[in-house]
């Protein structure tokens, strides 16, 4: 498969939702944004060399392979969540939230990124904007926990300060926050309405990328409800218990081919397994968790 190819067959699922996000830039002729930085909440680009991190507080500890993981998927896809900044003079930015993204765009190689921008004294204005956008009846469950995140980040409220005001127990917010961790293709799907929060907090009961993938397309393709999606979670727990129980101790494979293992199973959207011995002999094993799931990954394979 050639390397266009290939991300083609890796971006596919999400561009939908990068096409969300990029209907709300207000874009010029050149394709860069105008930022006005007085408009609270909407989105501009702007200059990555144009931001500089906050000196009062740093974020010093970066984990350098996932920020690289990261700048591959910005690379791919763009930034899908869009970091947040004061305007210092007309053509200098600080940070308030996003350093991450932000370091992992510059690795990019990107020239603007997406940002809210707002006045050095607005903190204020900003926490009552966000929790008047709260109390709006058609916002979808990841709207909502985006703007418990920015409440938490650019207010600096603790779980307990947004579930106060609010009026809402901390779990409520917790589970809307832990949301966030799903991939790309699940937000998406809770966002336009597709799966329920109820599905997609089931979804969560699996800690591995490819079993929520296959939870959420079987979710889809055969439309289960909520207890349904439940049950099948459990019994992929269950599975997963009985295996660990029966399965020998595993040899740690060393970075390089476990990077290799990694991106195998990113590509095809399933537990993928790479076995090496010492004289460079092995084998890699792909799963399936249906006659479908087979199907798609040959597809991937052009078979």
């Amino acid at each position: 498969m050639s390397q266009t190819n290939k991300k083609q067959a890796l971006g596919k699922g999400i561009r939908a939702l990068l096409n969300t996000i990029d209907e709300e830039l207000q874009t010029t002729k050149e394709g860069v944004p105008a930022a006005s930085g007085q408009n609270t909440g909407t989105i501009t680009r702007i200059p990555v060399d144009q931001i500089t991190v906050n000196p009062k507080q740093p974020r010093l500890d970066f984990d350098q392979k996932a920020l690289e993981q990261l700048a591959e998927s910005i690379k791919q896809h763009d930034i899908i969540q869009p970091i947040t900044v004061i305007r210092l003079t007309p053509t200098t930015y600080q940070l308030v939230s996003g350093e991450r993204r932000w370091r992992a765009s510059q690795m990019a190689g990107l020239k603007d990124i997406p940002a809210y921008i707002r006045s050095g004294d607005d903190q204020e204005i900003l926490e009552m904007a966000l929790l008047e956008n709260l109390q709006r009846e058609d916002l979808n469950a990841i709207e909502i926990a985006f703007s418990y995140q920015r409440l938490m980040e650019e207010c600096d409220l603790t779980q307990e300060q947004v579930a106060e005001r609010m009026k809402k127990e901390r779990s409520t917010i917790a589970n809307y926050m832990r949301l966030l961790k799903l991939p790309p293709d699940i937000q998406k799907a809770v966002r336009d309405g597709q799966i329920s929060m109820g599905h997609a907090r089931a979804i969560l009961g699996l800690d591995q990328v490819d079993q929520q993938l296959y939870v959420y397309r079987e979710t889809l393709e055969k439309e289960l409800s909520v207890r349904q999606v439940e049950q099948l979670v459990k019994n992929m727990l269950e599975e997963k218990a009985t295996v660990h129980k029966q399965a020998p101790s595993k040899v740690q494979l060393p970075p390089a081919y476990k990077r290799i293992e990694d991106n195998m199973a990113s590509h095809f959207s399933t537990k993928v397994k790479l076995d090496r011995k010492k004289n460079g002999k092995g084998a890699v094993t792909i799963e399936f968790y249906s006659d479908e799931d087979l199907e798609r990954i040959m597809d991937k394979m052009n078979l």
